[in-house]
């Protein structure tokens, strides 16, 4: 079924806890019964993607994508029917949910004009905001974007760090900047940017501001004060879409400042046309060699042979 790419079906056994042979184009699974079903509709989610995409490479990101995708109750009838309408497409790349809290994440910044993507690094809700942006410019439900975090680090502050303004607070913006040139050449972030179709700036340079027909995002939200996020909450204009990112374990404000992000979520919770999307340790993707590495570790704490 797979071809050449049955090695990277050892993802479902170390996953789902299943013995995977594989044999021409049969591939039989081995293991408990809810452990074998929840592999085979992962199989048949990899297998419909193979047969809309001939040629396409289903390599270990996929086979990781069908694993996360599964259901909590594995004997659910579960479709990956709909995925491929979440694909947020650049003009470099396109970017994929590959766990159901980033499908509905999409989901959500598709009908939302707020969105909170909250929960640990890894789990995408920056990168994925950052691609929304781009894609809704390039569709042009958007005139532009803006990236803004708070210039807030362990403790360091902008007036002791060398250089002029710029210089102080670029090193806090550089993962937007990172993210922005994965969805566009680098010729066309430096041109928008110029004409300020996309501006990257520090919170503090929102203030009494209103942006309208923007693609904005907040990161880094958790090191707000309660008076930064309502100033920057307030700012939502016509037409515009606002993302806030954020995680409430990484907290670097000084003792006795509460978070604005804790502070919105208590107060915004139930308000009508806000969304909450919460990440979890599960959703948090690993390079494939790091998931390859944790693997051999799960099979060596089971008593289990090396791949």
């Amino acid at each position: 079924m797979f071809g050449a790419h049955n090695v990277n079906l050892e993802r479902l056994e170390t996953a789902l806890g299943v013995t995977v042979v594989s044999m021409g184009n049969t591939v039989t699974l081995d293991g408990p019964d809810a452990a074998v079903i929840a592999a085979r509709v992962a199989l048949e989610a990899l297998y419909e993607e193979a047969c809309k995409h001939p040629g396409k490479d289903i390599g270990f990101a996929e086979v990781d994508a069908a694993v996360r995708m599964q259901p909590k109750h594995p004997t659910e009838q579960v479709s990956t029917a709909g995925v491929e309408d979440l694909t947020i497409r650049t003009r470099k790349k396109s970017v994929v949910p590959r766990t159901p809290n980033q499908a509905e994440y999409i989901r959500c910044m598709h009908r939302n004009e707020l969105v909170f993507g909250l929960g640990p690094a890894g789990t995408g809700k920056t990168y994925m905001a950052v691609a929304m942006a781009v894609a809704m410019k390039l569709a042009g439900k958007v005139d532009r974007i803006i990236l803004s975090r708070p210039a807030v680090e362990a403790g360091e502050r902008l007036g002791f760090l060398p250089g002029d303004m710029k210089e102080k607070v670029d090193p806090y913006l550089r993962p937007l900047y990172d993210a922005l040139h994965d969805m566009l050449p680098g010729d066309v972030v430096s041109k928008a940017m110029e004409s300020q179709e996309i501006e990257v700036a520090p919170l503090a340079f929102m203030r009494g501001r209103t942006l309208s027909n923007a693609f904005v995002i907040l990161d880094e939200a958790q090191n707000t004060t309660t008076t930064q996020m309502k100033m920057f909450l307030t700012r939502l204009g016509q037409g515009s879409r606002m993302v806030v990112t954020g995680d409430l374990s990484q907290i670097d404000l000084p003792n006795g400042i509460k978070s604005g992000l804790r502070d919105a979520l208590d107060i915004l919770e139930s308000v009508n046309g806000i969304s909450f999307i919460r990440f979890t340790g599960s959703d948090v993707l690993r390079h494939d060699l790091v998931t390859r590495i944790v693997g051999a570790y799960d099979r060596h704490d089971r008593g289990l042979a090396p791949y």
